[in-house]
């Protein structure tokens, strides 16, 4: 078993891609909310994931996009497509 990792391991990245991809799936609307100045609509645990990733940022007590978070949203909307 050398060089193979753990099933606990395995599972822990598992876990991680799918927080991951619910966060990408929910970037496109919560960006929606943000246009329409409806932050209010965002589940705080996303507003809280976001910025960790650096893909949000608090400037001046509004929530804005980073050039992180502007790159991920162009990638998912070329996908999209």
């Amino acid at each position: 078993m050398t060089g193979s990792r753990p099933p606990s391991a395995q599972k822990g990245r598992e876990v991680q891609g799918t927080r991951a991809d619910a966060l990408r799936a929910a970037l496109l609307p919560t960006v929606e909310f943000l246009s329409r100045r409806r932050a209010d609509l965002i589940d705080t645990s996303l507003i809280e994931d976001y910025v960790a990733l650096n893909w949000m940022e608090w400037h001046g007590g509004s929530l804005r996009l980073t050039v992180t978070g502007r790159n991920v949203c162009a990638q998912l909307a070329t996908r999209a497509k």
